[in-house]
């Protein structure tokens, strides 16, 4: 994974973290070098996949080390849980033609795990391809009901048989 500090950072706008983890927002790169020299630090990029790149101050000589822990958090979601590795993302499953009483079931188990800041997959599935805008129906009804505690993730996802959509907590 490339690191890039001071110079090396090519963007001509990033997005600047102070020592103290303080966002400072969208700076130029020139205005970003300019406040890491006044202080005695290094301007450290943590990743290129974003624009502008979000950049932080860090101490000098810590940058590389730092970035490195840094952007391995974001790559792997720590701080989610406590082993550290991604979180388990629920999935729901659901027929085309399912019965009032087990959708309820199965929207208040969503709208638990969406309260309690955890994602869910919700998947329909058809018995056959003429199923499959039923199974889409049922996805926008749970998409419409479940609003107020998560918010769509994907779009909403059609095969063969059946369709499905990710719902992250808002």
């Amino acid at each position: 994974m490339a690191v890039l500090i001071n110079e090396q950072i090519k963007a001509s706008e990033v997005v600047l973290t102070g020592l103290k983890g303080e966002k400072l927002g969208i700076v130029s790169r020139a205005e970003a070098l300019a406040m890491a020299r006044a202080v005695g630090v290094d301007l450290v990029c943590t990743s290129l996949m974003s624009s502008p790149p979000p950049c932080s101050l860090v101490a000098k000589g810590k940058g590389k080390a730092t970035a490195q822990k840094e952007a391995a958090m974001h790559k792997t979601g720590a701080g989610q849980a406590k082993g550290g590795g991604k979180e388990k993302l629920k999935e729901l499953r659901f027929t085309a033609h399912i019965e009032e009483h087990d959708y309820d079931t199965k929207l208040r188990q969503a709208d638990k795990h969406l309260r309690s800041g955890k994602p869910v997959q919700l998947v329909v599935k058809a018995s056959n391809t003429k199923e499959a805008l039923a199974a889409k129906g049922v996805l926008e009804r749970l998409l419409a009901d479940l609003k107020e505690a998560g918010i769509k993730d994907t779009g909403i996802q059609s095969g063969g048989k059946g369709s499905q959509v990710k719902v992250n907590p808002r």
